[in-house]
């Protein structure tokens, strides 16, 4: 996978290198020609500036302050006379020739030397200096100019890590903000005027994407939700049909072929009823949070499946866990609807799924911060192997028994996941199944969390 913030910084690092080596390699040739020419000029002032007098020039050579860098030079001083005789030779070394006036090079043995010739009146005044000897003096005076160099190369690729780290910032905080999301969240992306406009068509595209994933998406659960409401009417009316039929004798059998297509036709339309309750969750947005009392909307809960209940011989109650006890009125930050939907779907299966003379309680408890519902029934349970797949939308474990599609608890964790509730199944100690939903009491605990789960993705 190719990467922007290594692409940039690759070719931003490697020209910079490649600049800056260029850049080098020119000041050190120009400063080593500057020296040459410095050292040039130190020849010719040094002839200049000999006096007339032979001794004084050998007294001035060694002890003058002006000369006194001279023996670190190395440089040689020969004057000859009108006669063209060498009268003075300033070292204890070779003699060299004598050279036309000006600036010349020569070979003598394995040392190269620059030579500067200077024709007076009455003498002719030759200066020369080892070319190895200027060429290790300019070295040094090129690397002098270059060390600003290499100090300022650290600084700008510092600056260049922390430029091109604060410009793709935009880019990082764009792909959290998209992390973060909720996955039924399709609103369009609220960036503030802090966005650089390169990115700008970028987030338009993605809204717009949002937009037509929001509409097609809204499609789909506008056509389900109609479908099951189209199908739920004449379903009712067939079992309306068939009821009068079997009353008034238009149709006969011997009560076996009826009780079956009675219970097909109830599984058909509690199925299509399932179909409506998850469309209406999928479609609708998350609801605002209003202070709700969780002892209401359990006793209404619990009113409301008495009678299927009391059909199939099942103990049906509301029990509260201490400290909760039934004159509270239990009340929290919730979604009125959300709430009763879940709860009523777990009662539901938890009746469905308990054997007759069996009992079904649903318990109400506040522990500091958090509310919970449970629902506790004695029924068979779920085997370890299906406790994490039954969440899942129409699974049936092999061993499950009674009627139902598999949309029970599906309903349920879809209905919790939307109301930004925790909901959990575990089998009892003593047999039977225990569905747990909890959340925070209040909206500030409720924020608190949410902001944790973004922490934690």
């Amino acid at each position: 996978m190719k990467s922007i913030r290594r692409w940039l910084l690759g070719w931003l690092i490697c020209g910079l290198a490649v600049v800056s080596g260029i850049a080098a390699f020119g000041i050190f040739h120009t400063a080593r020609e500057e020296a040459n020419e410095l050292f040039d000029y130190e020849l010719r002032t040094v002839a200049l500036s000999l006096p007339s007098s032979l001794d004084t020039a050998e007294t001035v050579e060694r002890q003058n302050s002006q000369f006194k860098d001279i023996a670190d030079d190395r440089i040689l001083i020969e004057i000859w006379d009108g006669a063209g005789s060498l009268v003075y030779h300033s070292r204890q070394a070779a003699t060299l020739a004598r050279l036309p006036p000006g600036y010349s090079v020569i070979e003598r043995g394995e040392e190269h030397w620059r030579v500067f010739g200077l024709q007076q009146p009455d003498r002719f005044v030759q200066v020369a200096q080892p070319v190895s000897v200027r060429e290790a003096l300019a070295l040094r005076l090129a690397l002098h100019t270059l060390w600003p160099l290499g100090l300022l190369m650290p600084v700008t690729i510092a600056l260049v890590l922390f430029v091109v780290a604060r410009g793709l910032a935009p880019i990082g905080g764009l792909s959290r903000l998209l992390a973060t999301r909720s996955l039924d969240s399709l609103e369009p992306l609220h960036i503030d005027g802090n966005l650089p406009i390169e990115i700008r068509p970028l987030v338009d595209a993605l809204n717009d994407l949002l937009q037509r994933l929001n509409i097609a998406s809204q499609a789909q659960r506008t056509f389900i939700a109609d479908a099951a409401h189209e199908l739920r009417s004449p379903l009712a009316a067939l079992k309306l049909q068939l009821q009068a039929a079997s009353n008034d004798g238009t149709l006969k059998d011997d009560g076996q072929t009826i009780e079956r297509i009675d219970t097909r036709l109830n599984r058909i339309i509690r199925l299509v009823q399932q179909l409506l309750t998850l469309a209406r969750e999928d479609a609708q947005p998350g609801s605002e949070s209003t202070s709700v009392s969780l002892r209401r909307i359990g006793e209404q809960a619990v009113s409301d499946f008495s009678l299927l209940a009391e059909a199939r011989h099942i103990d049906l109650g509301l029990e509260f866990r201490h400290p909760v006890t039934p004159d509270d009125a239990c009340n929290v930050l919730a979604d009125p609807h959300g709430v009763s939907v879940l709860l009523n779907n777990l009662i539901d299966n938890a009746i469905r799924y308990t054997p007759p003379g069996g009992k079904v309680d649903v318990v109400l408890a506040i522990t500091g911060e958090l509310f919970g519902i449970e629902v506790v029934d004695n029924g068979p349970g779920i085997p370890e192997e299906d406790m994490e797949r039954v969440l899942d939308r129409f699974y049936r474990g092999q061993h499950t028994r009674g009627t139902g599609s598999g949309l029970g608890l599906a309903i349920a964790a879809r209905i919790a996941q939307r109301h930004r509730l925790t909901l959990a199944l575990r089998n009892g100690a003593g047999g039977g199944l225990v569905v747990a939903v909890t959340g925070f009491v209040t909206q500030q605990g409720n924020n608190m969390k949410h902001s944790a789960l973004h922490a934690m993705e």
